[in-house]
């Protein structure tokens, strides 16, 4: 098999001083949202959640240096505070997938990538947050997914410390 064919699954893993409902919470409410979304130097000017099976909701990140960009997640499975399944797209500001390649992406960045969060109560106070990506190609594409990642939940771990 060549390096360019490899698919892996990339998983992240955090926990989070806070109860698992806590936790569940800062990914269906849009204003909780907004303040994660996106890796540093990003914000979240618009977050639009249509949390139930079969929804999608529209994100949009922006920074100056690296412009504005929308991604949709649409809802395959819900089972409240243990798992969401959802498929990631790039979109457009009005929230239809758009080829990643048309996006100035890599030919190997995925579409219709799907997600699954998995939240697992360590304690009555802790929780452990899973998020896995399914199907990326091994390189930098997947190494920024995973620093994106890592940056978002550092900002989530400032939102659920606030409480």
């Amino acid at each position: 098999m060549s390096h360019e064919a490899q698919k892996h699954d990339l998983v992240i893993s955090r926990v989070f001083d806070a109860p698992a409902e806590r936790v569940w919470n800062a990914w269906k409410d849009p204003e909780q949202v907004k303040q994660w979304w996106g890796p540093d130097g990003f914000t979240a000017p618009l977050i639009q959640i249509d949390f139930r099976e079969g929804g999608t909701s529209v994100l949009c990140m922006s920074s100056p240096e690296h412009g504005t960009h929308y991604s949709t997640w649409q809802y395959q499975e819900i089972v409240p505070v243990q798992r969401i399944t959802y498929i990631h797209n790039l979109a457009d500001a009005d929230g239809r997938s758009v080829d990643p390649v048309a996006m100035g992406m890599p030919p190997d960045f995925p579409q219709a990538q799907r997600h699954t969060v998995t939240f697992r109560p360590v304690s009555a106070t802790q929780t452990e947050l899973t998020v896995t990506e399914y199907g990326w190609t091994v390189g930098q594409m997947m190494e920024l997914s995973r620093m994106g990642m890592e940056q978002c939940l550092d900002k989530m771990a400032v939102l659920l410390a606030a409480d």
